[in-house]
């Protein structure tokens, strides 16, 4: 059991390393939670995270703002999502999250 929500989005990103599906659907909220990831099939490969900033509204509620670098068909590729968690009988559970925009290349402009 995660003790704070950076630490299960720290546990989440490994989950996803490792293609723990099963574990990654325990820890998503129930409604807010998938019937599947299908992460088997993608082809990703995960390269690192780095946690921006952690905030906890109440003791019960936090967000965790993170960037996940990865590879896809040899293509590197980052994720900026704002976290939310919550927690219900002592565990915190993944809810949802904003994507953030990709920051443009000077060969999109």
């Amino acid at each position: 059991m995660a003790p704070d929500a950076e630490a299960l989005m720290r546990s989440r990103y490994s989950g996803y390393v490792l293609q723990l599906e099963p574990y990654l659907l325990s820890t998503w909220h129930p409604n807010t939670r998938p019937t599947s990831l299908g992460l088997s099939a993608d082809g990703t490969r995960w390269l690192g995270l780095e946690i921006k900033r952690t905030e906890s509204a109440t003791p019960d509620t936090a967000i965790v703002e993170f960037v996940a670098r990865y590879k896809v068909g040899g293509r590197a590729h980052r994720m900026h999502e704002t976290s939310r968690f919550v927690r219900e009988g002592g565990c915190w559970c993944y809810v949802e999250g904003d994507m953030h925009a990709a920051p443009r290349t000077a060969e999109q402009e």
